[in-house]
Parts: C-alpha cells; structure tokens; sequence
C-alpha cells in the first residue's frame, strides 16, 4: 500500500517508516523539516505545515492510508499551539481524506487523554475522559481523538469508508530517543531529579519498534470492510508494569550514572509546580518549561497501567521485544554515543 505518515523524522515517525519501508510499502512523508535521509531510503518528502490544509490535502493525495503520529508533544506552552498543531492538524488530515477518498486513518494518541490525576490500575478502554484538565496536551489529545473516532463511517470521495482507530502507546522508550531518556540523563547530570511521591508506583511503558508495529497492525486490519478496530482506541505498552523509579534508575545506569536519591512528597511536588506554572505563566515564560507541574508531579507518583487485551485480541499485538532485550539495546545505543546529540525536550 501507499502510506502517509506525518511526523516521519520524529522518534516513533521513523521506525513506522521504516518498517513500513522494510515490508515493502510505498511511504511519503510530511513534516516541517528537511530529512534527506529520508529521501534516500526512498521517502517521498512533503514538506509543510500540519496546520496548512492545502500543504496536507498536497500530502494525502493518492495515498491508501494514512498514519498520524505527528503533533506538538511536552506538557509546557500556550494552548494555540496545541490546537493548532493537534486539533486543527488532526481536521485537516480528516479533511483531506475525506476529499481524497483516503479510507483508512491510524491516529497516534496517548493513555494520558483518560487520566484525571488518579491511579490508573489495569484499566481498559473504557475508562473516561476526565473531567478536568492539568496539561494542554493531554486535553488537545482528546479532542483530536475524539474527532478521529466520530469519523469512522464517514462517507469519503469514490463512494469510500472511512475506517479510523486511535492507539495510546505509554512511555515509548528506545535507541534514537532524544527526548524521554534524554531529559533523563541531562536533569541526573544537573542534579535536578527527585523521586516524587512514595517511589512504588508502578508504570507501563512500551518499546518503540513495539508501537511502531502496533501501527502497521491497526493499518493492515483498517482494510478489512469489517475491521474489529474500526472507531475504537487502543492501550499499548509492553504488558508488564515496573517500578517508575526503579526503571528510571536503570536508564541512569545505561548512561553511567548513579540512582536518583533525593525525594519530594507528592503533594509537595503539585504545589511546587502550581508555583512554578505560575511564574511562568506571568512571565510569558512559554518556551521554558518549568522544572515541576502538577501533571507532571501527578504522573511520576502515581501508577498507571493498561489492559492492554483488547490490542491483543482485535489487532494482534504482542510486543516482540521484551523490556529486557529493549533495555540491552538502548544500552547499546548510549554506550555507542546516542546520547551526544540529545535534544532536551520532552516527549
């Protein structure tokens, strides 16, 4: 098949590339950047803006399916840019597939579109949207979601179909991943990382080549006229939760440095970064996030961990690569110099 996929020079953008590319498939790209590696692998490159319908219609023309993991990520800036990026990007890939007759749309959302501050302990898909929001991604996520999930059954142009699915990979974590791992080390070298909370909760967590294959999955399964993933989302991750901070210590170990030993209550965590949001916030601070916020102090102390059967049974996920081999790779990568490069955003 011919495939889209937006965001194909990010960290998960990539490997569905290239996986895609390894099985075959016709792949175009669009993105903001210029990727020229991209190119020589044999990536038609479109290059623009999500928010610009005509650069995404441009974009969408041809193509069988597409995949859309693009989108602003991070916990910290103004609202605009979510929506810009993620709601009204999302729109207009919608648009353009039903214009084009594009009849099939896999979109990348996230597990915190259902969190509301509060453990989430092997909970499935029903769980509900919150009724408040701490983050502006998380809000601009759903909403996204939403849209793309109320689309499915749509007529599109050539008398088509639209089949849409939504998949929340959680934590997605590997070699190449300059934004997760890579804050990681840089606030361990800073001596800026607290353990928040009581240190025991458990997280689940996914391998990147597992959620780039989960998305070739669900593309596969969205041909089929009666596909069991049609209209619905998904949780993905590696199916064993582990210990948050017994985890991040064994990443500081990949990079040779020491376990993380100071602490912070939770609560005090969440006021601290209720202080620091507003600092910023009167400050016009947009592009400097601040070093704790409430989501963030929420998400590193509570556990949230996923049912993750109905991926399994409807688009036969199973992640082939285990925590442990996944662990040894990115081992390999920062001991290889992975690392060097590393961009200090959050993913």
């Amino acid at each position: 098949m011919k495939v889209l996929v937006t965001g194909p020079g990010g960290f998960l953008g990539r490997y569905i590339v290239e996986q895609l590319i390894a099985r075959g498939d016709s792949v175009r790209g669009l993105a903001r950047g210029d990727y020229p590696e991209l190119v020589e692998q044999g990536v038609e490159m479109v290059q623009g803006d999500l928010a610009d319908l005509a650069t995404v219609t441009k974009a969408c023309e041809g193509v069988d399916c597409v995949i859309h993991p693009a989108g602003k990520v991070g916990v910290w800036g103004k609202w605009f840019q979510y929506f810009r990026a993620n709601i009204h990007g999302t729109l207009n890939i919608l648009s353009a597939c039903k214009q084009l007759g594009v009849e099939r749309l896999v979109f990348t959302s996230s597990p915190s579109v259902t969190f509301a501050g509060a453990d989430q302990k092997g909970v499935d898909e029903s769980a509900p949207y919150p009724d408040r929001w701490l983050s502006h991604y998380p809000h601009s996520k759903a909403i996204a979601e939403q849209m793309v999930l109320a689309a499915n059954g749509e007529h599109v142009a050539n008398n088509g179909i639209l089949r849409t699915c939504a998949l929340r990979p959680h934590l997605v974590w590997g070699p190449r991943d300059h934004h997760l791992v890579a804050r990681l080390v840089q606030r361990a070298h800073a001596g800026q990382l607290r353990r928040v909370g009581t240190g025991t909760n458990l997280v689940d967590s996914i391998y990147v080549e597992n959620a780039a294959e989960a998305h070739l999955l669900a593309a596969d399964s969205l041909a089929l006229a009666d596909s069991p993933v049609a209209g619905k989302p998904y949780f993905l991750s590696q199916g064993e939760p582990v210990n948050c901070w017994d985890w991040v210590d064994q990443i500081l170990a990949l990079a040779g440095l020491p376990p993380v030993e100071k602490q912070i209550s939770r609560g005090a965590a969440y006021w601290v970064g209720a202080g620091l949001e507003a600092t910023h916030w009167a400050a016009r601070r947009w592009d400097a996030e601040p070093r704790m916020m409430r989501f963030v102090a929420l998400q590193l102390s509570t556990d949230h961990y996923f049912d993750i059967s109905a991926a399994r049974r409807d688009l036969g996920y199973e992640p082939r690569v285990s925590m442990a081999e996944g662990m040894q790779r990115l081992g390999n990568w920062i001991a290889e110099g992975g690392l060097r490069n590393a961009e200090s955003t959050v993913a």
